[in-house]
């Protein structure tokens, strides 16, 4: 998903922050950049790449128990939009 506005992005990172583990993205083109948002640095890059067209990132929790966070934070994006 390509976060298109400010409030995305907050929200995102919100969501990121509840979280107990390590949450990363990946991109699925060639290079395989992983970002891990927990990181500060690593965050500003990752959110540059979501906020742009810069192919296709795939999202991981480390812990299962964080999951549902961001998946309601994905769901409730999606429901904003429609």
């Amino acid at each position: 998903m390509k976060l298109e506005n400010v409030r995305e992005v907050e929200g995102f990172l919100k969501a990121v922050d509840q979280c107990k583990g390590d949450v990363v993205i990946i991109s699925t083109e060639g290079n395989k950049e992983e970002f891990n948002l927990k990181s500060l640095f690593s965050r500003y890059i990752a959110i540059g790449r979501l906020c742009e067209d810069h192919g296709d990132f795939e999202v991981f929790c480390h812990l299962k128990e964080d999951e549902p966070i961001l998946l309601q934070y994905f769901h409730e994006v999606a429901q904003e939009r429609q």
